[in-house]
């Protein structure tokens, strides 16, 4: 039979000879926070639907601005009729009245005519109560306010890649911190049923090793969950092309420990806050259209118009000019008015409720910063303590000078010491995107 010692040149020279046969493996593609920032903006459809939203309140702006100008209305009829007026008409139109039509018999009751009629017609609005100039300026900043949302959703996009993102590689250090101790722990029960062979060791230090070691391997199974979870959470925000590339930006935050510095009260920069004055704007607008509605309208209108009889032989033409002024007028219009500043009213103080807001939000994400950041020095520190007393734990174990239970409890310790480092520095990360979003800057520094 082969010794331990004897069987490990043999798997290493096995493995060795499976990968030459294998050929080169093929490397996953890099992907850093940046690449999948813009994978995010440029893939994601909930992002794209955003965009179309954006684009249809744009061209509702420009036809809104359209208003102002004339309108063209074309009219094509054909008629047939015997009704003695519109007969009568009909004829006079073609330019076939002759005067056998006044006799009063024919008058009465005149044979059916039929024929075809052309018309166009042009309407300008003088003067219109401020009404269309009111729309348009209500319809640009409606469309200003909605490309402000989507430059917030943006970033608010861009915040949910960094947390799955550095939520991945959390994930993939926790797995491979699981790995670690399920190695230490297989090698430990190994190790203490060899000294319970000899004698040395009590049959309950073995189940304590043997339990200890299927908890290292639930943990590790855990561990690999949350990574795939975090991965497929990256893969529908950045695309498929995340789920198994190489996360290149590490997840350690660049100088940590310095607190970024004051930060600008004036928060115009902003896209929300700058969304929500736009559409207080664009509320009282619609005030100054409500209030127009209440004005007359004054226009000009030309036309030009054509009949012909039914078999095209005969027919005239003729052009009207007009100047009217219309005027309509309802308690439901006054009701409107009423309805639109009460609207103004409410989009003002919603602006001001989420300049309060995102105050907070600076505030908030600063603590947040500031409390990652210490827990993450803590962390180190006591990270460096516990992979020191696991190995001096372990010597010692083995020289036995100390019990199973103080190594078992070295591990625990790693491993907590280990799982707040990832996590503090997780927390650290996604602070600092949390911050940057509440300042309105580029979060992770990338622009689209």
């Amino acid at each position: 039979m082969r010794t331990r010692d004897q069987l490990t040149p043999a798997i290493a020279a096995a493995t060795v000879a499976a990968l030459v046969a294998a050929g080169p493996a093929r490397a996953a593609p890099a992907l850093s926070i940046a690449d999948a920032l813009r994978a995010a903006w440029t893939q994601n459809e909930g992002l794209a639907a955003s965009e179309h939203g954006v684009t249809a309140a744009r061209l509702e702006a420009e036809s809104a601005r359209d208003r102002r100008l004339p309108e063209l209305q074309l009219s094509a009829r054909a008629v047939r009729t015997d009704e003695p007026m519109v007969a009568f008409a009909t004829r006079l139109d073609q330019g076939r009245i002759a005067a056998e039509d006044f006799d009063p018999a024919r008058l009465n009751d005149p044979r059916a005519i039929g024929g075809y009629q052309v018309g166009a017609t042009i309407t300008q609005v003088i003067y219109g109560g401020g009404r269309i100039t009111a729309g348009r300026r209500a319809a640009e900043a409606n469309a200003d306010a909605g490309r402000l949302d989507h430059a917030m959703r943006r970033q608010q996009l861009a915040v949910q890649v960094v947390e799955a993102y550095f939520g991945s590689q959390a994930a993939r250090l926790g797995v491979q911190y699981a790995e670690d101790v399920l190695a230490h722990a297989r090698e430990t029960e190994r190790f203490v049923r060899a000294r319970a062979a000899d004698g040395a060791a009590l049959a309950s230090e073995v189940g304590r090793a043997t339990a200890f070691r299927a908890q290292a391997e639930a943990q590790l199974a855990g561990a690999r969950q949350q990574l795939s979870t975090a991965r497929s959470a990256l893969a529908l925000l950045s695309g498929p092309g995340a789920l198994d590339a190489e996360l290149a930006t590490p997840l350690e935050v660049p100088g940590a420990g310095t607190t970024p510095g004051p930060y600008d009260t004036d928060l115009a920069a902003r896209p929300d806050l700058a969304a929500a004055r736009a559409r207080t704007e664009a509320a009282g607008a619609a005030v100054g259209v409500a209030r127009g509605s209440l004005l007359p309208e004054v226009f000009a209108q030309a036309s030009a118009e054509a009949a012909r009889s039914a078999d095209l032989a005969d027919g005239t033409g003729w052009t009207t000019l007009l100047l009217g002024v219309r005027w309509k007028l309802g308690a439901a219009d006054a009701r409107a008015l009423s309805a639109a500043q009460a609207r103004e009213e409410s989009a003002a103080a919603m602006a001001r409720w989420q300049e309060r807001q995102a105050a907070r939000e600076v505030e908030e994400a600063r603590r947040a910063i500031e409390s990652a950041d210490a827990r993450v020095r803590s962390a180190e520190e006591a990270l460096s303590a516990s992979e020191s007393a696991r190995s001096i734990r372990e010597a010692r174990h083995r020289q036995g000078l100390l019990p199973l239970t103080e190594v078992l409890d070295a591990e625990a310790g790693l491993a907590g010491a280990r799982a707040l480092l990832v996590r503090s520095r997780f927390e650290a990360r996604v602070a600092r995107a949390q911050l940057q979003l509440a300042t309105g800057n580029p979060v992770e520094g990338v622009t689209p």
